[in-house]
């Protein structure tokens, strides 16, 4: 590519960042009202992943309580076992 194209390029670039900045700050004032006036940001919804990721914790977490509680009773029949044969 010629090299005024090049530096055109690199000059379009860095104005149209730098409008955007000027945008933004313009902007912001308004911004800060509209969100003063509706009461702030929403918190927005849960993305499908992170639903689904709470939802195998929430499952991992059932499942090692009944490991543990299965774990429990399997001793408990055992030393019942143990005791009815001594």
């Amino acid at each position: 590519m010629n090299k005024h194209f090049e530096d055109t390029r690199y000059y379009l670039k860095r104005a149209g960042e730098t409008a955007k900045r000027g945008v933004d700050e313009e902007l912001e004032p308004i911004r800060e009202r509209v969100e003063e006036l509706t009461g702030g940001e929403e918190e927005p919804e849960p993305s499908r992943l992170e639903s689904v990721r709470a939802d195998l914790e929430e499952l991992q977490a059932t499942a090692e309580g009944e490991a543990k509680e299965s774990i429990s009773e399997a001793r408990e029949k055992l030393k019942a076992f143990s005791e009815k044969r001594s």
